[in-house]
């Protein structure tokens, strides 16, 4: 049953752990199949971390909040995520932050207009707070991208 879970995907401890007690495991034979697993490799959670976070940072550009939370519910050790986040720099974060709000602007008009503007500025900030950014960084990203994007259209129309 253990192995078939690491067939599907990768899992932290707690995660089998989990399972196993679903399955009416007794505990004691359920530490012992995990320590077993874990002496030969095929459940390590620093691996697992590290793999979790390169790959939930890359599909769905999660911030480091936002993964320190899930890598927590996974029932990673504090100083395992912290080690594992350290391959995301903030030059990372920040480019990933700028991608999405410039995905979810592309053929956005109307920028011009002070509440359309408001609101997009509102809307794309909650979703960036949704992925783990601090608030003060997705309001100064969504700035920066609005001012660009306005820049772009205002430069297009002279031409």
């Amino acid at each position: 049953m253990v192995l078939r879970q690491l067939t599907a995907s990768p899992k932290s401890r707690l995660q089998l752990s989990r399972k196993l007690a679903e399955r009416h495991v007794p505990e004691d034979v359920a530490e012992a199949v995990l320590d077993r697993f874990e002496e030969v490799r095929l459940v390590d959670d620093a691996d697992f971390a590290d793999m979790w976070v390169r790959s939930r940072s890359q599909s769905r550009k999660l911030a480091k909040g936002a993964l320190r939370r899930e890598l927590a519910d996974k029932g990673i050790d504090a100083d395992v995520a912290a080690v594992a986040l350290e391959q995301l720099t903030d030059e990372d974060e920040e480019a990933a932050a700028r991608e999405l709000v410039e995905r979810k602007l592309r053929g956005a008009a109307g920028l011009e207009d002070r509440e359309f503007r408001d609101k997009t500025t509102r809307r794309l900030a909650a979703m960036l707070a949704r992925k783990g950014y601090q608030p003060s960084q997705a309001f100064r990203i969504v700035g920066e991208v609005l001012d660009h994007a306005a820049a772009h259209a205002e430069s297009e129309a002279e031409a």
